[in-house]
C-alpha cells in the first residue's frame, strides 16, 4: 500500500524522510530542484544542496511527506521553537505551523511538526491531513 511507504535518503549529515502516502503533491519543494526533481529517478538527491537549504526546503513542506533528521542527533525529529500558526491557503488546506498534537477518533495520537496541512475540502483520503484531492475536487473557496 502506497501509504505505508517510507523512504531514506542521506548525505551523510542529514537523512530526508520521504513518504509518498501523506504528499500533497503542493510541489514547494521543487524549489530546491538539484535535490528534488521528480523527472528523475530517484526523484531525491541528497547530495545536491547543503544540508542547510535541504532542511530549510524541507521546513516548508506543508503535508509532512518530507522531513528530516540529522544523523548525529540519535534520529530524533526536529521540533520548532515559538509559537503555532494557522493559515487558510487560498483555495487550499490549512496550513498549521509549528508543534501540535492530533488526536484522532480511535484515540491514537500522533505528534506533528514544522508545517502541517488539514484537509478544508472534504475529499482527501488521508483525512484530517490534505492529500491535494482539492485541486482535482476544484475546491474554491467562494
Amino acid at each position: 500500500m502506497k501509504k505505508d511507504i517510507t523512504k531514506e535518503y542521506t548525505n551523510g549529515e542529514i537523512t530526508i524522510v520521504w513518504k509518498p502516502g501523506i504528499c500533497a503533491h503542493a510541489a514547494i519543494c521543487t524549489g530546491l530542484g538539484n535535490v528534488f526533481d521528480p523527472k528523475k529517478r530517484p526523484w531525491i538527491n541528497a547530495e545536491g544542496a547543503t544540508t542547510a537549504e535541504i532542511a530549510a526546503q524541507i521546513d516548508k513542506c506543508p503535508s509532512g511527506a518530507l522531513s528530516y533528521y540529522y544523523n548525529d542527533a540519535e534520529n530524533k525529529p526536529v521540533e520548532v521553537q515559538g509559537d503555532t500558526k494557522v493559515e487558510v491557503s487560498p483555495n487550499g488546506p490549512l496550513l498549521i505551523y509549528g508543534n501540535i498534537t492530533i488526536k484522532h477518533k480511535n484515540g491514537t495520537e500522533e505528534e506533528k511538526h514544522k508545517v502541517t496541512a488539514l484537509c478544508r475540502c472534504g475529499v482527501s483520503s488521508n483525512k484530517p491531513f490534505c492529500d491535494g484531492s482539492h485541486i482535482t475536487a476544484g475546491f474554491r473557496d467562494e
